[in-house]
């Protein structure tokens, strides 16, 4: 466990470039065809992001974010632009087909369920348990606005994640077979996994927020 690493809530201004950078990373090969190419998508991502919707872990002096978990809750989640914006970064007719894309991408919560928008840490910082604190960290805001669990999908081809979601208390609920992402996005499943949580006294499930 990196014990110098510092978990907090919401992204730091001033990191917004340093959270991009670490999803691109993480998340390029799905993200490419929607939001490429890389340069042009970390600063889609980097430039339109609601700050509140994430754990993040600091590295020592809290200058640098070395990983980051971000969730949809309330209607929102980390990484935000919608049809507009995506249109207009990318102009009509290069940004419909990636509004398509970005379609089949999007989970929406049920209720009393907060969905996992994506972990990614910094490779530097790997096998330090920093996923796992982040994890804990999300499960905790779950909690607190009263939702019963935390869902989360997790590709085929992304096995260290899923035992590490595992680790952490999730299980498997259902696999979808997606063989016409295989080309498109370098992954031919997707497995949804649920994590029961204890809803915190007091705190009802967030709506409006």
């Amino acid at each position: 466990m990196d014990a110098a690493v510092v978990i907090g809530r919401g992204v730091p201004r001033g990191a917004e470039v340093q959270v991009a950078e670490l999803y691109w990373e993480a998340f390029g090969q799905k993200l490419g065809t929607a939001l490429g190419p890389p340069e042009r998508g970390r600063a889609f991502i980097a430039g339109h992001l609601h700050h509140d919707r994430a754990a993040v872990a600091l590295a020592p002096g809290g200058d640098r974010v070395v990983g980051v978990a971000g969730y949809r809750l309330g209607g929102r989640a980390l990484t935000g632009g919608g049809v507009r914006e995506v249109l207009r970064a990318y102009g009509l007719l290069r940004g419909l087909p990636r509004l398509a894309v970005l379609a089949l991408l999007e989970r929406t919560p049920e209720a009393g369920e907060l969905v996992m928008d994506g972990i990614a840490v910094d490779p530097a910082h790997r096998g330090a348990g920093i996923g796992s604190l982040l994890l804990t960290e999300v499960a905790a805001v779950a909690a607190e606005h009263g939702c019963s669990r935390v869902r989360l999908d997790v590709i085929d081809v992304n096995p260290r994640a899923r035992a590490l979601y595992e680790r952490r208390g999730f299980s498997a609920v259902r696999t979808e077979q997606t063989p016409y992402l295989k080309r498109l996005m370098g992954f031919g499943a997707v497995t949804t996994m649920h994590r029961a949580v204890e809803a915190h006294p007091g705190h009802p499930l967030e709506q409006q927020r």
